[in-house]
């Protein structure tokens, strides 16, 4: 077993135990990749300032996001197919997360189901939410998140339809996964996987197959998920998916500051800024680099978070001290999903708490909710 230190170790022990059209599907973005990239590299760009000779003792990480305890202020990202990372990965990854306490995201495209996740945890977790067309089924899911006890619903704004991939469409594939030839070469060669994969009956979207009229399997599945997302999807939307909800609500997907004055106005409780992990419209901004502007437009009207390129507690904490409440990490706890199961997603909060708690020490600041832009050297880029 390596030495596991950074995030970075995590990312390359699993890159060598998931099967590559996993790996690749969690760790790419869209068309040349240039926002994905951008994601990560923009936080380096800030700077921060050191302070010396101040009071460091009884620091404190503890917050609140849509006024919720938790005991940093990171959220774990809805990401599709963590199931195939390892095995009943959303249901490891959920269990993580309450042992640190922080809220877990599941995905309307995870593999483990919501009834799966509720079943293994015992505190509440957050559900994000698609906006399929069949609104029959999209009332179903939320109702199943209500009964299931989730306490906030992520609803996603910026995936009403796809863009481009070119690792997955190298890579064949598919969702639901279909096996080729390529695929099960891929799977051969990463045995402990697929012992672990062998040992499961969670194979497929759960959420959706047996519970969207006419999925009953896996041909079935495909061609539902190919129609159904919505290209229709508008603010009017947020209205009747709240009333039904009856809950916190937080908006994902918000990069611009027009659409953030919407999303304030909107009832929703918090916005993410996000660009879909670079997922989506390649050339948009980073996610760190647009946190500013629409700081400036709504952050004394509506909850503000971000999500896209945290690689570390460094991150966090430049991302708190540009105005966000609190963040989300998707790549990292999938690395560490792939990397070890339950144990990884465990060691990366703890290696994402310790690189804040200290950044924050040497900051010379003691309370995270008191981190503003007067940690940030202002020569760095995105200040004013």
């Amino acid at each position: 077993m390596p030495t596991i230190v950074e995030i970075a170790d995590l990312k390359k022990l699993a890159q060598k135990r998931v099967p590559k059209m996993f790996f690749d599907y969690a760790d790419s973005g869209s068309w040349t990749e240039s926002t994905y990239r951008a994601n990560e590299s923009d936080f380096q760009k800030i700077m921060l300032r050191q302070r010396v000779a101040v009071d460091m003792t009884n620091r404190n990480l503890k917050t609140q996001l849509v006024g919720q305890n938790i005991s940093m202020p990171v959220a774990i990202a809805p990401t599709g197919l963590a199931g195939m990372q390892h095995a009943d990965g959303e249901m490891l990854a959920a269990q993580a997360c309450e042992e640190a306490g922080i809220p877990y995201t599941l995905s309307t495209m995870s593999i483990c189901s919501i009834e799966d996740v509720a079943a293994a945890t015992s505190q509440p977790f957050w559900f994000q939410l698609y906006v399929m067309k069949d609104r029959g089924f999209v009332n179903s899911l939320i109702d199943r998140a209500k009964a299931a006890g989730c306490s906030a619903l992520v609803l996603t704004f910026d995936l009403q339809i796809l863009g481009q991939r070119h690792k997955d469409i190298r890579n064949q594939l598919s969702a639901p996964p279909r096996l080729t030839p390529k695929h099960l070469l891929q799977m051969a060669t990463r045995p402990g996987w697929c012992l672990k994969m062998a040992g499961t009956k969670r194979h497929d979207f759960r959420n959706i197959v047996g519970h969207a009229p006419g999925v009953t399997d896996l041909s079935s599945l495909g061609a539902w998920t190919a129609e159904q997302f919505d290209p229709k999807l508008s603010w009017e939307d947020i209205e009747w998916i709240k009333e039904r909800w009856g809950g916190p609500l937080i908006l994902k997907g918000i990069l611009d500051p027009d659409d953030a004055a919407i999303a304030a106005q909107s009832g929703a409780d918090a916005l993410i800024v996000s660009n879909h992990g670079g997922r989506q419209l390649d050339g948009a901004r980073s996610s760190i680099q647009a946190l500013p502007s629409i700081v400036d437009k709504v952050g004394d009207q509506i909850e503000i978070h971000l999500d896209g390129g945290i690689r570390s507690g460094q991150d966090v904490l430049k991302a708190l001290c540009m105005g966000a409440k609190g963040v989300y990490i998707g790549r990292p706890y999938l690395y560490g999903l792939g990397a070890l199961g339950k144990p990884g997603v465990s060691k990366v909060l703890e290696i994402i708490r310790n690189e804040l708690d200290i950044t924050m020490a040497l900051c010379g600041e003691r309370d995270v909710t008191q981190l503003g832009l007067h940690n940030i050297d202002p020569a760095s880029e995105f200040i004013k």
